[in-house]
């Protein structure tokens, strides 16, 4: 069985769909990553607020 190697905060955000589910992993200061399972109105919902702070 081959060691499992903890996640760190270093590389891209990721966003996929798994199952009825969306899942979004964010790299955070410190190390580690921020986990966020989200539905589909849910994730439009956030993309109308990232929109709207980004202009």
């Amino acid at each position: 069985m081959a060691a499992m190697k903890p996640r760190t905060g270093d590389g891209p955000m990721e966003v996929t769909k798994e199952g009825r589910g969306i899942v979004m992993r964010v790299p955070v200061d410190g190390g580690g990553r921020l986990v966020v399972e989200m539905n589909a109105t849910e994730a439009n919902d956030l993309l109308a607020a990232l929109s709207g702070a980004v202009g």
